[in-house]
């Protein structure tokens, strides 16, 4: 695969409700959810995300009774390129962090979710890149584009350990830092010349710690309008950040957490 170790390669959305995903996102961000679940996914429910570029942007997984018995919640998880899921899972329960899921093997790759040692879930995967396009890269994050996720941004239990964990297993590097006074130093995420986001110390033992997404936006006052409109939850913002860009924290109809990004607008 073209793209490098260590680079966010697919966002899966876990939710009870598909279909009205398909409409809250498709309102909010422009994404096309499919209607039916992908047949390769078996017994499970599985709907695949399309940019109105017509690129593909992730997933979305359907929590089942069963699921939600066993604690899953509505959630965005990124998935992150490993060159060997196996040899990952080892290294990672190795640190003190633990398979939530058993390694899956299917016709795109092997895939396994985890919780790194600070106890934050994410997918690692090794991609099977389609038949005549070995060299194909994936393109769901851009940190520039609408419709693509632009930031991630790490809320961490232990943020020193995140950053040794992810610098030593993905190749991240912390070479700058904006300081945030009592929040602490929000240092950002540099791989391999392209700044993929930042690691922050959570501010409470009550806040969990997770991987959160922002997903581009060309205006960001009317997609805020649109979440309110959808059945969504404004957190945080708007706020203004470097560069000029506006961003909000929300949550949807069913409770997963998002962040957008784009141009304030109006």
């Amino acid at each position: 695969m073209a793209n490098p170790v260590g680079s966010f390669i697919w966002y899966e959305l876990m939710t009870p409700d598909p279909d009205a995903a398909a409409a809250f996102y498709g309102a909010v961000v422009g994404w096309t959810i499919s209607a039916q679940s992908d047949p390769e996914a078996g017994a499970l429910d599985y709907r695949h995300i399309v940019r109105p570029d017509g690129g593909d942007q992730g997933g979305v997984l359907r929590i089942t009774g069963e699921m939600q018995a066993e604690g899953v919640r509505p959630a965005w998880l990124p998935y992150i390129y490993v060159p060997d899921v196996d040899a990952a899972v080892e290294a990672i329960e190795g640190e003190g962090g633990q398979a939530l899921m058993p390694k899956m093997t299917i016709p795109v790759g092997s895939f396994a979710m985890v919780l790194d040692p600070q106890g934050v879930p994410i997918y690692i995967m090794t991609p099977i890149a389609p038949q005549g396009r070995e060299g194909a890269a994936s393109d769901v994050f851009d940190p520039d584009k609408p419709g693509h996720v632009r930031w991630n941004e790490l809320i961490s239990p232990d943020q020193s350990g995140s950053m040794d964990f992810y610098h030593r297993h993905f190749g991240y590097e912390f070479t700058d830092k904006m300081p945030m006074g009592e929040m602490g130093d929000y240092w950002f995420i540099e791989h391999r010349g392209v700044t993929l986001g930042a690691i922050m110390q959570r501010q409470s033992p009550d806040q969990p710690g997770a991987w959160l997404q922002y997903f581009g936006v060309p205006s960001l006052l009317a997609a805020k309008a649109k979440v309110e409109a959808s059945g969504g939850t404004v957190i945080m913002g708007p706020h203004d950040v470097p560069g000029g860009d506006w961003i909000i924290v929300a949550t949807d109809p069913q409770g997963a957490v998002f962040g957008l990004v784009g141009p304030k607008g109006e």
